[in-house]
């Protein structure tokens, strides 16, 4: 009999793990930072764009990786306050619940004459966003009028849209209780037009409905950042220090490329594609994914995204070069790893989840996750020895080999004349697993969220 998780609109947002404030608390009256080894309040939002929980339970996302290395660099713990929606964060502020709002917040004149500003880390843009059937889609102001749009309460899309209907006529909209994650799944649903969104949440949100479309955009540029209660300067001064700093600069960086990076250039048909097989096919192979992780340690997730880069989950994939089956193994490592049928998937997902395990224990133990499970991934594709020779050009070239962000621009130059003959294993096509990790990195997170509610068998 099988066994259905309970299935969530989008699992990158666990939006029925909200855990919000009970009962009342009292007021932050606190005007100064906290002491060292003291505790910073800190309220959120739920979403992939601010602070949720991975895989693992662990908390991770934007707003929280920044805001603990912050803190960290302060020896403070943060307590986190988990809010449903922007109206419920800018109200703990309002209320003096908490210290610092970190939540996706746009920086605004209205919000700065209630609130004092903090520093800002993300550039965005706002969108308009609907569904690609939707005929005709508005792409100028003008012809949103009549538009069924609706946007999150007291978000910086709805006073976007009020000065719009100050200036055109026949725009309307409605604004709702529910976040913009979940009227962007409206969206794709049919259930409304159209909604507003944030650029970074379009781009993450996009890939698991693909038939959203950006019809426009609605302003040319907006920073996110960080708001205090009124009268909190001497927290947001040393906020804006931090920010400012190489420190709070270089976690800028590591959460652009951790969360946003490797996420291409929105492709409707391969996202159309995965989203189709993901009904169609994961479900006869999750299980031994499954198994392969208990056996060996890698993700499931990771190993089926693995996979459907291979071979789009075809047990009978046969390339042109030879390599065969599910995980698209050549037959010298099948041979190796004692897989006698490459086209069996059972067989095939076994080997090549140990093939990876193997990819990934023979780096040095001193090599940090992510980048080490990156790395794994471009042994998989190019070679072991490629790697290795990559990772020596990285340390002549003074970059560091052990980070995938100067690998991506090591590893091409083994395609490059200037390079390849002074290195061990000599040509090869560097440029192929740099993509090769992006485009895995980016089906991984799709396949996340959908093995929520796909079904299991019984033990």
């Amino acid at each position: 009999m099988p066994f259905f998780r309970p299935r969530l609109l989008i699992a990158t947002f666990p939006l029925l793990m909200l855990l919000g404030c009970e009962g009342s608390e009292p007021s932050i009256t606190q005007l100064e930072p906290p002491e060292p080894g003291g505790i910073l309040s800190v309220a959120t939002r739920n979403s992939a764009t601010t602070y949720h929980l991975d895989r693992d339970g662990t908390p991770a996302g934007p707003e929280h990786d920044l805001i603990e290395s912050f803190a960290a660099a302060n020896d403070w713990q943060v307590e986190w306050k988990l809010f449903e929606s922007t109206s419920e964060v800018l109200q703990a502020l309002k209320d003096g619940e908490i210290q610092l709002a970190a939540a996706g917040l746009t920086h605004l004149p209205s919000r700065d004459e209630h609130f004092t500003q903090g520093p800002t880390h993300t550039n965005i843009v706002e969108q308009l966003v609907c569904h690609r059937d939707l005929r005709p889609l508005p792409r100028q102001v003008e012809e949103m009028a009549g538009v069924d749009i609706r946007v999150t309460a007291d978000s910086s899309y709805a006073e976007k849209l009020q000065s719009l209907v100050n200036q055109y006529t026949g725009i309307v909209f409605e604004e709702d209780p529910r976040t913009t994650e979940i009227l962007l799944t409206e969206v794709a649903e049919k259930r409304i037009d159209c909604t507003l969104a944030d650029s970074n949440i379009v781009r993450v949100v996009r890939r698991h409905f693909p038939h959203l479309e950006v019809a426009m955009n609605l302003t040319s540029g907006d920073r996110l950042g960080w708001y205090l209660p009124p009268d909190h300067q001497a927290l947001a001064e040393l906020a804006n220090q931090w920010m400012e700093s190489s420190d709070g600069q270089e976690n800028i960086a590591g959460v652009i490329q951790h969360y946003y990076a490797y996420i291409g250039e929105f492709d409707f048909v391969d996202l159309r594609a995965l989203n189709q097989r993901i009904d169609e096919r994961l479900p006869n192979f999750l299980d031994l994914f499954l198994e392969a992780e208990d056996d060996t340690g890698m993700p499931a997730d990771l190993l089926a995204a693995l996979a459907y880069q291979e071979s789009n989950w075809d047990p009978q994939a046969v390339s042109p070069t030879g390599v065969r089956g599910i995980m698209m193994l050549t037959q010298n490592t099948a041979e190796s790893l004692g897989v006698d049928n490459r086209l069996n998937p059972a067989a095939a997902i076994d080997g090549g989840a140990r093939y990876l395990a193997d990819r990934h224990q023979r780096l040095p133990d001193t090599l940090p996750e992510p980048d080490r499970t990156y790395l794994a991934l471009a042994s998989y594709n190019i070679g072991r020895g490629h790697v290795l020779d990559a990772r020596q050009l990285a340390r002549e070239l003074g970059k560091n080999p052990d980070s995938w962000e100067d690998m991506k621009e090591v590893l091409p130059l083994k395609a490059d004349k200037r390079y390849y003959p002074q290195t061990r294993y000599g040509y090869a096509r560097g440029y192929e697993p740099v993509h090769y990790v992006q485009r895995i990195r980016n089906y991984q997170d799709v396949i996340s969220a959908a093995m929520v509610w796909l079904p299991l068998e019984d033990d």
